[in-house]
């Protein structure tokens, strides 16, 4: 890198909100961009798991050493997520794998620290847990066990998670949790086609391991513009997307859905949320959560995930330390029970609009 780039981004981007690379064509957003910002990137409308596809080719085209795998990736995907990929690269950079999510997480973590872009899929996040191993003892430390000789910071692992409708038990889990407390891990969850692929562009360039989340829900149901060129969007930044004045809500992921919702639904009793998606859980943004909540003085957090030991609860207790001469009533958090995710019950399990919204008059009128 020449020292012209250097100073430029030093300088430069602090007072940018982009900037792009003229030899790659890449547009890197530093900040949140607001939709006049999108409204200069040509668009298409299109769905979630297609800007997957979109970004995973950009990524292939551009990169020689990324190579795309998993459990039925070869063929397209369960999600088709990979769809017409190995037609079009070959199979040595887009193949399927055996069914082990610990071979399929060690070979990434090999495969990154080597120097090839590792972009492995476990077919379903509820199956993680068998790699579990790789990723927190060997994926996290391997830069600072190795003094810097070597990291796997190119690897990113793709994994569809929450509730669809139908799951039940094993097919509906968030176990994004599990991973946040582990240092050396970068966990991303979009929260539509839009964010899937301006986040996993960026996801797989970082230089840390990440683990992107992704809503399987949405894979169909979100459709929006999309902008057709490579970009990537901040890592570690939330975005608000709604102003209020009353209460603040943070969710992530698909379950942002329920939150608007609910602040439509308060919006009809007077009362003005304002909705913030974290997107990163690790590195979350404890500035844009605590700015809004000195404004509102109120705090609910949201997600799927058991409520005990789920990141909501960390959120609750960084806020807390952060704001507390500026709450008006106590945190809040409306999340999954403390059961296994249920199947016919799902409905009940799930802690939607109607269970916010109890929350948010509960606050209001404290």
């Amino acid at each position: 890198m020449s020292v012209t780039l250097k100073l430029f981004q030093k300088h430069i981007l602090k007072k940018r909100i982009c900037f792009t690379n003229k030899r790659n064509f890449t547009t890197v957003f530093t900040e949140i961009p607001t939709q006049a910002d999108y409204d200069k990137m040509p668009s298409e409308k299109t769905n979630m798991f297609s800007a997957i596809v979109d970004a995973l080719t950009i990524q292939l085209k551009k990169d020689d050493t990324a190579v795309v795998f998993g459990e039925d990736v070869g063929f397209g995907g369960v999600f088709r997520c990979t769809d017409g990929m190995q037609e079009k690269f070959g199979k040595d950079r887009v193949f399927s794998t055996p069914l082990s999510e610990q071979g399929i997480a060690g070979f990434a973590i090999g495969l990154a620290n080597v120097g090839h872009t590792a972009i492995g899929e476990i077919q379903f996040a509820d199956y993680i847990f068998p790699a579990f191993d790789q990723l927190v003892n060997e994926a996290a430390k391997c830069r600072y066990r190795s003094g810097g000789m070597w990291d796997c910071g190119s690897m990113t692992i793709r994994t569809p998670c929450n509730a669809v409708g139908h799951g039940g038990v094993y097919h509906s889990q968030s176990p994004e949790a599990y991973f946040a407390h582990c240092p050396g891990l970068k966990l991303v969850i979009p929260r539509g086609a839009k964010q899937a692929k301006g986040l996993l562009l960026a996801s797989i360039r970082e230089p840390d391991p990440v683990i992107f989340f992704e809503p399987k829900r949405l894979y169909r149901a979100s459709v929006e513009e999309v902008p057709v060129e490579d970009y990537q969007l901040p890592i570690g930044k939330a975005e608000v997307i709604r102003q209020g004045s009353d209460i603040t809500i943070v969710a992530w992921g698909a379950h942002l859905e329920h939150v608007t919702k609910c602040a439509d639904a308060a919006q009809e009793l007077g009362i003005s949320v304002e909705i913030i998606d974290l997107q990163s859980i690790i590195p979350w943004d404890v500035e844009t959560v605590a700015e809004s909540v000195r404004k509102t003085g109120k705090l609910i957090i949201t997600h799927e995930a058991p409520v005990t030991g789920g990141f909501a609860a960390e959120i609750s207790s960084k806020i807390q330390e952060r704001c507390f001469l500026n709450l008006e009533a106590p945190i809040s958090r409306v999340c999954g029970y403390d059961t296994p995710f249920p199947l016919i019950f799902e409905k009940f399990y799930i802690p939607d609009w109607r269970k916010q919204l109890e929350c948010v008059k509960k606050l209001v009128n404290y």
